[in-house]
C-alpha cells in the first residue's frame, strides 16, 4: 500500500477516499472493536465512527450492531466484508502493475541469438529474470549467419547474444561475458577425426565450408588472419549451423566453431577436434544505446551477474575484447 520512489511518498490507489473507507470498514470487521481498528488505521476513534457512518448511510445499509460492550456484523456487513477485500487487493495490485510499468519492469523483451546463444548460460539468465522481472514478456528471436548484429541493425530486437567480432557502431553497446575455444569439425571419417588435437596449418589445405555472412565475420570463422600465405579454399558456403553440418557431411569441407557447439548440435558422424593455436570465440551481450529501455538495462544486468558464475564448460572470464572492430576509426583498429 505504501511505495516510495525518489524519496517521494506514494499513497496508491487504495487510498482513493472512495477506497480508503472500505479499508477503515475492513479494519473495524477484523478487529470487531473499534479503538484497536484506530490504532491499526494510525487515526483517532471519533473519526473512524463518522467514516463508518458516512458509508452506511452512502449505501443505505446498516453494517455493524453496535453495543458498548460489543462490535457485530450484519448479513450486509458480511458481504461489504468480502467484496471489500477482494477490491482492495485488486486495487493494490492495480498499483503495482502502473509502478512497474512506470519503472519499465513491466511490458515486452526479444532477445536476439544465433545458433547456440549463450550456451549452458542461456537458460540461466532467462531463468533469473523472468524470476525477477515476471512482468515483462520475453521472445527468443533466432538470426543467420548472415546478420552478425543478430537483429539490432534494423530494430527487430531489443537485446542480442552476439558472437564477436562486430563492427562497431555509435548506437552499439557490446559486453563480453565469456570466451571459449574454437574446434575444427570434420566428418568423422576425415583422417583429421582421428588427431586429439590440431593447429591451424594442420588444416589450411582443406577446403572449408564458409559462412554467408559479412566479409570481416567471415573471415574470423575462416580463421583467415592465422593462415599465413594459405588462401581459404572454399567447398560450400552457408548461413546456419544445420546447414553447414550438412555440408560437412556430405564431404563438402570442415570448419571451425565454437566449443559448446558440440554439446548443444553434436550428432552421429561429425567429430570436434581441439585447435590450439586458433584464438577463441567471444560470446558477448549487445544493445541499441539509443534505445533507452529499462528491461534492457535489467536483462543487461542480469547477464553480467550470471556470467560471473562459470556456469560454460571450458570457457574463460570475459578479458578486454580485442575483437570488436570500430568503424569509426579510419584506420580499422579494434576497439578495447
Amino acid at each position: 500500500m505504501v511505495a516510495c520512489s525518489g524519496g517521494t511518498y506514494h499513497p496508491g490507489v487504495a487510498e482513493l477516499p472512495e477506497l480508503r473507507v472500505l479499508r477503515y470498514f475492513v479494519a473495524v470487521a477484523e478487529e470487531l472493536h473499534f479503538g484497536r481498528a484506530a490504532a491499526r488505521l494510525h487515526i483517532s476513534q471519533p473519526s473512524l465512527s463518522v467514516q463508518i457512518r458516512k458509508l452506511e448511510h452512502m449505501l443505505g445499509a446498516r453494517l455493524l450492531e453496535r453495543t458498548s460492550r460489543s462490535v457485530e456484523l450484519t448479513p450486509a456487513g458480511l458481504v461489504l466484508l468480502a467484496e471489500a477485500r477482494r477490491l482492495l487487493v485488486s486495487a493494490e495490485r492495480l498499483t503495482l502493475a502502473t509502478r512497474e510499468a512506470a519503472n519499465g519492469h513491466r511490458g515486452s523483451l526479444i532477445v536476439g541469438f544465433q545458433s547456440n546463444a549463450a550456451a549452458e548460460l542461456t537458460p540461466k539468465i532467462l531463468a533469473a529474470f523472468q524470476t525477477r522481472y515476471p512482468h515483462v514478456q520475453v521472445e527468443m528471436r533466432s538470426h543467420d549467419f548472415s546478420d552478425p548484429y543478430v537483429g539490432l541493425a534494423n530494430g527487430s530486437v531489443d537485446v542480442a547474444f552476439v558472437r564477436p567480432p562486430v563492427l562497431m557502431q555509435s548506437w552499439l553497446s557490446v559486453e563480453t561475458l565469456f570466451v571459449e575455444p574454437r574446434v575444427l569439425v570434420a566428418s568423422s571419417e576425415s583422417p583429421l577425426a582421428e588427431c586429439e588435437k590440431l593447429t591451424v596449418e594442420d588444416v589450411v589445405h582443406e577446403p572449408f565450408v564458409g559462412r554467408r555472412a559479412p566479409e570481416y565475420w567471415r573471415d574470423f570463422w575462416l580463421a583467415s588472419e592465422c593462415r599465413g600465405p594459405y588462401p581459404v579454399r572454399l567447398g560450400a558456403e552457408v548461413t546456419s549451423v544445420d546447414e553447414c553440418f550438412e555440408a560437412i557431411l556430405s564431404g563438402r569441407g570442415v570448419a571451425f566453431t565454437q566449443a559448446s557447439t558440440q554439446r548443444f548440435y553434436g550428432r552421429p558422424g561429425l567429430s570436434f577436434v581441439p585447435v590450439e593455436d586458433l584464438p577463441p570465440s567471444p560470446l558477448a551481450i549487445a544493445w541499441r544505446n539509443d534505445m533507452d529501455a529499462q528491461p534492457v538495462h535489467d536483462f543487461v544486468e542480469t547477464a553480467r551477474l550470471l556470467a560471473s558464475l562459470d556456469i560454460v564448460p571450458s570457457a574463460s572470464p570475459a578479458g578486454v575484447d580485442q575483437l570488436l572492430r570500430d568503424t569509426r576509426s579510419p584506420t580499422g583498429s579494434h576497439a578495447s
